[in-house]
């Protein structure tokens, strides 16, 4: 089930009407309740089976308003603008740390979350949210590269492949400033989370190079174009590939020589929540392995949850499994301060160009 959506004028309305509706019950002013039975999420698309979000409101009798974003950046913007009403959200760790900084989110009462002992110890304590106050880990994986063993008769190790002419308007990439650009500084031997605009416009220029061989940026559903053989390969989230290789077996998943970039998700909740212990259920509804187990088994991105890890049956666990050398040389994304106005415009400057 695929959250994904293409908006027309209609749809476009009735989102509006639904913004309204959201933005009504953001406080108790105007008419949200703490015990009022909703929850309203705001999560990455292809994320959640509708089937655990059914069995959650199906037990528990809350009604889940469910929203959503392809990337960090466009949740906080819509979270920064205020009053949306949301009560939980799922941002990766370098985000927490620049929402902390900015006040944004509601200390987590991990009372209320008894199922926190399924997670794994390696994923807690992070350095974005040191005693895990804030935050509480969903997801984590890779951006990996996929391609279609029919298509390609190159030999791919890493990102400098990519650039081969026999790609020229056949490459999926995510559609992810930090993603992609810290891609481009690993070819150049910089790391993934460089501050130097010396690097990071040395990263352009590469960027501009593979620009030709990009026919699409896409966060949301990369595997689509893989599956339907549209394009050749791609740079892509890891359940990407893995489901995209579900329905093609020719498409190969590989971890890039160059380093990958490394990321986990977590569940937040806004300040001002208007229904933070619904927020809290759903939490520990979700961290249940049996409910976890479901979500990898559609969704199969690793996860933290190490119970949920013994439930999966061994072709999907093996498929999560990455070799330890790989995750050395990969990087987490971290808050590079004020070299993200670098990045964007860097970003900006490319997709225009």
């Amino acid at each position: 089930m695929s959250f994904s959506r293409k908006f027309g004028i209609g749809a476009i309305v009735l989102l509006f009407l639904v913004s309204i509706v959201l933005t009504a019950c953001g406080g108790d002013e105007a008419g949200g309740k703490s015990d009022e039975k909703v929850l309203n999420v705001f999560n990455w698309s292809e994320y959640l089976p509708e089937s655990v979000i059914e069995q959650f409101e199906e037990e528990t009798g809350i009604k889940v308003n469910y929203d959503t974003y392809s990337s960090n950046e466009e949740m906080l913007a819509k979270l920064q603008a205020g009053n949306t009403g949301y009560d939980i959200t799922v941002a990766s760790t370098y985000f927490i740390e620049i929402m902390r900084k900015q006040e944004m989110l509601e200390k987590v009462n991990k009372d209320n979350i008894p199922n926190l002992k399924n997670i794994g110890e390696s994923f807690l304590g992070t350095d974005a949210d040191p005693d895990d106050e804030y935050s509480i880990p969903y997801m984590w994986g890779k951006a990996v590269i996929a391609y279609n063993e029919d298509l390609v008769t190159k030999e791919v190790k890493g990102y400098e492949d990519l650039f081969d002419p026999e790609f020229k308007n056949n490459l999926v990439v995510l559609d992810d400033v930090r993603v992609i650009i810290g891609n481009m500084l690993a070819i150049l031997g910089y790391s993934q989370n460089s501050t130097s605009e010396k690097e990071l416009e040395e990263a352009k220029e590469k960027l501009l190079e593979l620009k030709p061989n990009i026919k699409a940026f896409d966060s949301d559903s990369p595997k689509t174009l893989l599956v339907s053989g549209e394009v050749k390969a791609g740079i892509v989230w890891d359940a990407e590939a893995i489901l995209a290789a579900r329905e093609n077996p020719a498409i190969k998943m590989i971890f890039p020589e160059e380093g990958m970039n490394l990321w986990q998700d977590n569940f937040v909740i806004p300040k001002g929540a208007p229904h933070k212990e619904n927020a809290e259920k759903f939490i520990d509804f979700i961290l249940r392995p049996e409910i976890s187990k479901e979500i990898s088994m559609e969704y199969p991105y690793g996860n933290p949850n190490v119970e949920a890890l013994k439930l999966l049956p061994d072709d999907v666990r093996e498929s999560l499994e990455v070799p330890e050398e790989e995750l050395l040389k990969g990087e987490y994304n971290i808050d590079v301060g004020e070299a993200t106005q670098i990045y964007d415009r860097i970003w900006s400057e490319v997709k225009n160009n």
